[in-house]
């Protein structure tokens, strides 16, 4: 089956987002150095210099266990509130889980949120891996497909409760009787509510992302397996009449040469550190190992590739700024729309990626416009000052801890 890509995608620039780094030991479960670090400090100063090098989204992490080596995790609101409080433009994605929250609770935060920061507040509803996480906490573990039962039913209660008056659903797991949220969000022009994010590479994921999710975000992808989860998500869409829009997650290795950036690469899995990743191997086979079908997130996943633990190594953005720039319109051509990016040195390599990435991109997305009969629409283009790596690498080491080598990536990773 051939992906049939709406013409907007073509028209509408990419947007890019960055994973937010608050929970320790970075973003690879490595005891390579990663000039990184999970406090508010770091990461005021990162979303500022984010949103000042053309990234419109940051989404941050929501861990409550220790799992992939982070020993220590900051809440994924508050902390989404405070980075939302640093920034002018930067939109903040908090992330959620059903059954940790109920929709409601979850509606009014997110009008509050959205109210603090001018319209900027979104979420990612996570459907959970990690069972160990609702067990500890005395919570219900459901099986993998009836986890997106639940979270179709939560998206659908959270959507209701932000936009209408009088709200009802009576759900399996959620029913609600003639509920008033007030105030609503934000009133922004093009938005309906705020965002509202749903991740999972699974049929069932694909299937509720299709009901009711206004972004679906993927683990990292090679091509054509992205590709299969766009057709997915879009067979879905269609049974109601819905327009969801693709984001992917990659991790990115530019460097002047492809032999520096392969190097990288292999350095950082061969410094992994094998007890955590290994015990995230174990815990992920509550995902999509665990799925009817045998499909679904880290059901193909290598060592290697756990070593980034969102599968970003998959979608290969690894080379020069022109091949990885080459390689992420690729990902457009078949439906992205977001590309959500994760690093080792965050600070001075988001600034890097938007000096030297973006421009390429940017040049390459009107050449694929222009292929597919229309225009890129450069008035969406953030217009932002812009700020140099190596401004950015001063910032992030006046952020850092005075001592970065204490405590030991080692001692933090096996935790």
């Amino acid at each position: 089956m051939t992906t049939t890509v709406p013409a907007s995608t073509f028209e509408t620039p990419l947007k890019f987002a960055y994973w937010v780094p608050n929970v320790s030991g970075g973003l690879v479960v490595s005891t390579i150095e990663q000039r990184t670090d999970w406090q508010l400090p770091y990461n005021s100063a990162l979303a500022k210099t984010a949103e000042d090098s053309g990234f419109e989204y940051a989404l941050t992490q929501t861990r409550y266990a220790a799992s992939y080596g982070a020993a220590q995790q900051h809440e994924a609101s508050a902390f989404s509130l405070a980075l939302l409080g640093a920034t002018e433009r930067l939109r903040v994605i908090a992330a959620f889980h059903p059954g940790m929250w109920h929709p409601g609770v979850l509606a009014k935060w997110l009008i509050t949120a959205d109210h603090l920061s001018n319209g900027r507040a979104a979420v990612n509803i996570v459907s959970g891996w990690l069972k160990d996480e609702f067990t500890g906490f005395g919570l219900p573990w459901l099986d993998h497909d009836e986890r997106y039962v639940r979270t179709e039913e939560f998206i659908s209660a959270l959507r209701g409760l932000l936009t209408e008056e009088g709200y009802s659903q009576d759900g399996k797991y959620y029913s609600i009787d003639d509920f008033n949220l007030s105030p609503k969000p934000v009133d922004v022009p093009g938005r309906p509510h705020p965002e509202i994010f749903f991740g999972g590479n699974s049929t069932a994921a694909q299937k509720a992302a299709g009901h009711v999710a206004d972004w679906y975000f993927s683990n990292g992808r090679d091509l054509e397996g992205y590709q299969g989860n766009v057709e997915g998500v879009l067979a879905s869409a269609a049974e109601v009449g819905r327009s969801p829009r693709f984001g992917l997650n990659g991790f990115v290795i530019a460097r002047d040469s492809r032999k520096e950036a392969e190097e990288t690469l292999r350095e950082i899995v061969a410094k992994a550190h094998r007890p955590a990743v290994e015990g995230f191997a174990q815990s992920v086979k509550e995902a999509g190992q665990s799925t009817a079908d045998g499909k679904g997130m880290w059901s193909d996943s290598s060592f290697e590739d756990l070593v980034q633990y969102n599968d970003g190594f998959k979608t290969r953005l690894i080379g020069t700024p022109e091949e990885i720039a080459e390689r992420i319109v690729a990902y457009k051509e078949i439906g992205v729309n977001l590309l959500l990016t994760c690093y080792l040195h965050f600070t001075e390599e988001v600034a890097a990626f938007g000096r030297d990435v973006m421009p390429i991109v940017r040049e390459l997305e009107k050449d694929l416009a222009r292929k597919h009969g229309t225009e890129l629409d450069a008035s969406q283009i953030p217009d932002v000052p812009g700020v140099s790596a190596e401004a950015a690498t001063a910032a992030a080491d006046a952020t850092l801890p005075s001592d970065p080598s204490a405590p030991s990536t080692d001692e933090e990773q096996a935790a």
